[in-house]
């Protein structure tokens, strides 16, 4: 039996190197089944379970890549001088394809970003779901629905963006945001105590963020030469022709952020309501006259 395998190897080499990667290839599949199977039991409700995918991905891929030179390296020498010609014209047909592999790469070992980071990459905007080859996969926000919520859409941004576009990242370093809200009074409201109100919410509504984002803020100092900022809420007092804005600038969570905004409007009406007789919100208001209605006033007049 081995020396007709023997013989059979040496009258059809292809063929039988073929048949061995293709045993390689089936043998290299179960093992990483069988060590993702043992590993899922242990990393299922944690980040790494992701991680731990992707790279039993890459070395599989590895693996495959090596034994595929080695066993079929010796068929592929006649085709170096057809290869080196036609590299040029690859390069610039897939250069693409190219700059997204290195942004891919970039991505990797240079702290742009990392899935679960909510980023704005190439005009998109949303969580980072996947990072692949070429295509980072993002959970779109936005678009059609109003605030920091879910489309519903994934959307594949080029990895090539990262080096000809401005990378937002929400998320990384310092996970919260600053946000304002602006109130118009009309003159003649307290104004003092619309701001005791106002910072009243505020503090009872994000107050639980100022430890957490002092101590971020504190990480974000030590690795980056940027200066000192006030995390507690403040509120700025402007006016103008039409009535005087109460601007409340404060931290929040960069995906808490329309929660915090809908739950402060709800305590500052509900409050507002109880000294009503103080404090009058403001509003545009216009005057509509019909024209046709003035004609024919006009026309009786004259009659």
């Amino acid at each position: 039996m081995r020396e007709w395998i023997t013989q059979y190897a040496e009258a059809y080499p292809l063929i039988s190197n073929i048949i061995i990667f293709i045993l390689i290839v089936a043998l290299v599949l179960i093992i990483r089944r069988f060590t993702l199977n043992r590993l899922y039991k242990r990393f299922k409700g944690s980040d790494k379970w992701y991680v731990t995918r992707k790279i039993g991905r890459w070395v599989t891929n590895f693996l495959l890549g090596l034994s595929f030179i080695y066993i079929f390296g010796s068929d592929l020498t006649g085709f170096t001088t057809a290869i080196g010609l036609a590299g040029a014209g690859v390069t610039y047909a897939l250069r693409e394809v190219i700059v997204s592999f290195a942004g891919w790469f970039a991505i990797m070992f240079g702290d742009f970003f990392k899935t679960g980071d909510r980023i704005l990459l190439g005009g998109t905007r949303g969580d980072v779901v996947d990072i692949g080859l070429l295509r980072t996969t993002l959970m779109e926000l936005g678009e059609w629905v109003d605030g920091d919520q879910y489309s519903g859409r994934t959307v594949r941004v080029a990895n090539s963006y990262i080096f000809t576009s401005p990378v937002y990242n929400y998320s990384s370093e310092f996970e919260f945001i600053w946000d304002e809200i602006h109130i118009p009074l009309h003159f003649g409201s307290d104004i003092i105590l619309a701001k005791e109100i106002v910072m009243g919410i505020a503090v009872d509504t994000i107050g639980t963020y100022n430890a957490r984002a002092e101590a971020e803020w504190t990480e974000m100092k030590r690795r980056y030469r940027i200066e000192s900022a006030s995390l507690k809420p403040q509120i700025y007092i402007s006016f103008d022709d039409n009535w005087i804005t109460l601007s409340l600038r404060y931290v929040v969570n960069t995906r808490e952020r329309r929660v915090i905004r809908d739950r402060m409007f709800t305590k500052i009406l509900e409050q507002f309501k109880d000294v009503a007789d103080k404090i009058e919100l403001a509003s545009e208001t216009f005057e509509i006259v019909h024209e046709k209605n003035r004609e024919w006033n006009r026309y009786e007049r004259d009659e």
